[in-house]
């Protein structure tokens, strides 16, 4: 029996946004980041629930029926990568089992990268901003230097990668940015199957008050979802005319 053990601030058991098909999404307590847009705030801190690598697998598995030929686990956050020698055991085991692995990650966490690439499928990848000093702003932290740390491991590994991009208003929300964003990708991905384009929403507000957290973007409008698609096009368009 694994005795490890991990904070889980929460588990969603059939979720269909966190990769391909039916999913189980695990989300792990504890983040370094502190992203003004994010829309679970909860996740910085530790949870009280606690599981060992047992009792996660065994909550994973009674859904295997479910996940058919795409679906699968995807572990989530906070920041997942915080417990890697936890996910690694927990792969390990899942992986026997033939469960498709997803990591959805800001790719911030301890620097032991490789081996727990080993046994993930899929990267969901978040990009806060692609300067140090966007990055910065954004993040409310300097771990530009460590995220391409974690790229550097990623494109060896050459794993699938899902790109996950939140557009915010006056921040990013425009061409420039979105050029800017068509030539990073491609100079520093190998490996991208899907690039998605995420709306700035305001649905985490009431989490901020109820924990009594400063909210820096409490007086921005969400993202209005019609441009946000005009800008997702417009960088398809420039993302297959580049590669």
């Amino acid at each position: 029996m694994s005795q490890s053990k991990a904070k889980i601030s929460k588990i969603e058991s059939f979720s269909t946004i966190d990769g391909p098909g039916i999913r189980t999404t695990i989300f792990f307590s504890k983040c370094n980041l502190r992203c003004k847009y994010c829309h679970n705030p909860e996740t910085w801190y530790q949870s009280e629930n606690e599981y060992t690598v047992d009792d996660l697998y065994n909550k994973i598995i009674r859904n295997k029926p479910y996940f058919k030929n795409n679906g699968g686990v995807t572990f989530s956050g906070g920041e997942p990568l915080l417990h890697s020698e936890y996910l690694i055991d927990l792969c390990k085991k899942l992986k026997k089992e033939k469960i498709h692995i997803a990591l959805d990650t800001a790719g911030i966490g301890k620097g032991d990268y490789k081996e727990i690439l080993k046994y993930v499928d899929l990267i969901l990848l978040d990009i806060k901003h692609i300067t140090r000093e966007g990055y910065i702003d954004i993040t409310q932290t300097d771990n530009f230097n460590k995220f391409e740390v974690f790229i550097k491991e990623l494109n060896k590994s050459n794993k699938d990668i899902w790109i996950r991009q939140v557009i915010i208003p006056e921040v990013n929300d425009n061409k420039n940015y979105i050029n800017s964003l068509v030539k990073y990708l491609n100079e520093n991905f190998n490996n991208i199957k899907k690039i998605e384009f995420l709306p700035f929403h305001t649905l985490g507000f009431s989490k901020y008050e109820k924990l009594k957290l400063n909210n820096p973007y409490k007086n921005k409008q969400a993202m209005d979802e019609e441009k946000c698609n005009k800008l997702y096009d417009y960088f398809i368009e420039r993302y297959k005319k580049e590669q």
